[in-house]
């Protein structure tokens, strides 16, 4: 078990699990995938590798199945297309194509097969270097906004050790929809203790209403409590087993209760929601798209 440091980066490493097949996105994830559907203008991999970026990592292991090595090459620079635009004086394209590779340095892990989340994290570890004390795991389905709670994340790893996850108060009557943890009070309203957890509960046996979010920073003692636990359904292993196994055995883990906003890129409703998100907020296609969306509203109140 690490013991808390003094400095608030509290990892260099981060691992992206993306060997999903994008069933619901069928059936346009037969040839793109998921991950690299762009919300607005940007796939949903390169939000969530800007976010680990920023939060201090320099390396990034994307976690995918062999036939996904498209989302890995979107981080690889493309030096004929880089020349082609500065040659036509396209200059805001050209940092657009520069920026993936600029942000940290990408590599692939192979899942083989889709056995869990546990498993997907697991099987990063042959790529960790000795100086990995902790890693951040961010699932790319998951957009939390404003960035910014890994940091918050990595300074309550320096204060008190052990694993940090993010989580959300949400209103009892959705609780059934998450995995929600079993807290106890810390002197910072924001950071609570981790007791356990129960997936997807009935509102009214749920242990609170702080529910798990994409974004978990794991000592490296995961790894081997990866190995020790059993298979549940389907042959998967869970990553919210293995930290109930640290739990149990004394290890420190908290949660921070971030008060932003997110977004689901893991089915179209909510990535149509995040793309207008976005989008209302990009100068270039924000004006016209919220005159066109309230004249749309307005004609379809009209009509019914």
């Amino acid at each position: 078990m690490s013991s808390p440091t003094s400095t608030p980066i509290a990892f260099r490493t981060a691992i992206v699990p993306a060997a999903g097949l994008g069933t619901r996105f069928l059936p346009t994830t037969k040839a793109v995938p998921k991950e690299l559907l762009p919300v607005v203008d940007t796939p949903g991999i390169e939000l969530v590798a800007t976010e680990a970026a920023e939060a201090g990592a320099e390396r990034l292991i994307i976690v995918t199945s062999p036939d996904k090595g498209s989302v890995a090459d979107y981080f690889k620079p493309q030096p004929d297309l880089e020349q082609t635009l500065k040659e036509r004086g396209k200059d805001a394209l050209l940092e657009k194509v520069r920026r993936a590779p600029g942000l940290l340095s990408a590599e692939t892990a192979i899942q083989e097969q889709a056995l869990g989340l546990g498993h997907a994290v697991g099987c990063a570890e042959p790529s960790l270097t000795d100086a990995d004390d902790a890693v951040a795991v961010l699932l790319p389905d998951d957009l939390v906004l404003p960035t910014g709670v890994l940091q918050r994340m990595a300074e309550v790893r320096a204060r008190r050790g052990g694993s940090v996850l993010c989580a959300f108060d949400v209103p009892r009557e959705q609780i059934s929809a998450y995995g929600v943890f079993d807290v106890t009070d810390t002197d910072d309203d924001d950071v609570k203790q981790v007791r356990g957890m129960v997936e997807k509960p009935a509102p009214e046996q749920a242990p609170s209403t702080f529910a798990a979010a994409g974004r978990y920073l794991l000592d490296r003692a995961i790894f081997d409590a990866l190995r020790r636990i059993e298979p549940g359904a389907g042959g998967e292993l869970q990553l919210t087993d293995a930290v109930a196994l640290l739990i149990s055995e004394g290890h420190p883990v908290h949660v921070v209760v971030h008060r932003g906003g997110r977004h689901d890129l893991g089915n179209p409703g909510g990535f149509l929601k995040a793309a207008v998100d976005f989008a209302l907020k990009d100068p270039e296609y924000g004006p016209d798209l919220r005159a066109w969306l309230v004249e749309r509203i307005a004609e379809n109140d009209e009509m019914s």
